[in-house]
Parts: C-alpha cells; sequence; structure tokens
C-alpha cells in the first residue's frame, strides 16, 4: 500500500475531472453490474505510463464528441479490495495497471492493457477510446 499522502494527487487528476472514486468491493459491484448505460472505469497507478499517458489520454478522450454515461476509477496499490472486484469485471484479461476500460450494459466492450498504454502517447490513448466511444456510447 502507498501513502495516502503520495498517492492523493494522483488521484485527484481524475476525481477532479468527475471521475468518481470507488474504493470498496461493494461500490464496484453496484457501478460495475449497473444493466443500463455505459462506463469508463480506469485502474489507476502509481507509475509513469499512468501520469504521463493513461490519466491524460482517458481525459483526453473526455473532451470533445459522444462520452460515457459515468465515470469511475480504482486505485491500484491503494485501494486493493476495490481493485481486486474490479479485476474481476475485467475477466479474462490478466490484472493490469494502469488500464483502461469500457462497460456497455454490464458488459465489458473495450479494454486497454497497460502494453497498449505503455509507451504510447496519451493523444494515440485518446482517439482508440474516442473510437470505441463512437462505437458503444
Amino acid at each position: 500500500m502507498y501513502p495516502i499522502a503520495l498517492v492523493t494527487p494522483m488521484a485527484q487528476d481524475l476525481t477532479n475531472y468527475g471521475f468518481e472514486s470507488l474504493t470498496t468491493p461493494n461500490e464496484v459491484e453496484q457501478v460495475l453490474s449497473k444493466q443500463e448505460g455505459t462506463t469508463l472505469l480506469v485502474v489507476n497507478s502509481v507509475c509513469g505510463c499512468a501520469a504521463a499517458n493513461a490519466r491524460p489520454g482517458a481525459k483526453i478522450s473526455l473532451e470533445s464528441g459522444k462520452k460515457p454515461d459515468r465515470l469511475v476509477t480504482v486505485f491500484a496499490g491503494v485501494d486493493a479490495e476495490a481493485t481486486a472486484r474490479a479485476r474481476e469485471f475485467l475477466a479474462p484479461y490478466p490484472p493490469s495497471s494502469p488500464s483502461i476500460a469500457l462497460f456497455k450494459d454490464g458488459k465489458l466492450v473495450h479494454f486497454l492493457e497497460r502494453r497498449h498504454i505503455e509507451g504510447r502517447s496519451a493523444d494515440i490513448i485518446a482517439a482508440n477510446l474516442k473510437t470505441a466511444y463512437e462505437t458503444y456510447c
């Protein structure tokens, strides 16, 4: 577990942009099992590719055009139980942080693993997500 003082600014990077922080397994269950609408989930982390690519890419993807109905995040290494529950919804993909998932009507329809984030610019990640929004939102 990381110290809260260290991760708070990293978490606020998304929550200040309108993402809801899910900190318990019950909160994750209530949101991700929802059978109506679209939800974007960012599995946040302290790594450099989260700061340089994942968080900025997720935010840029929301600047114009179609968007998910709900924006949520869990923080790997901080909210361990909530993250573990979120990862159950991401099966069959292995645990990956950071990662970004789009759900529609309670089903996972688009997923960016760390390997799709690391080494790619925020703009490329945003473009990938915008394409998913056009298809599913």
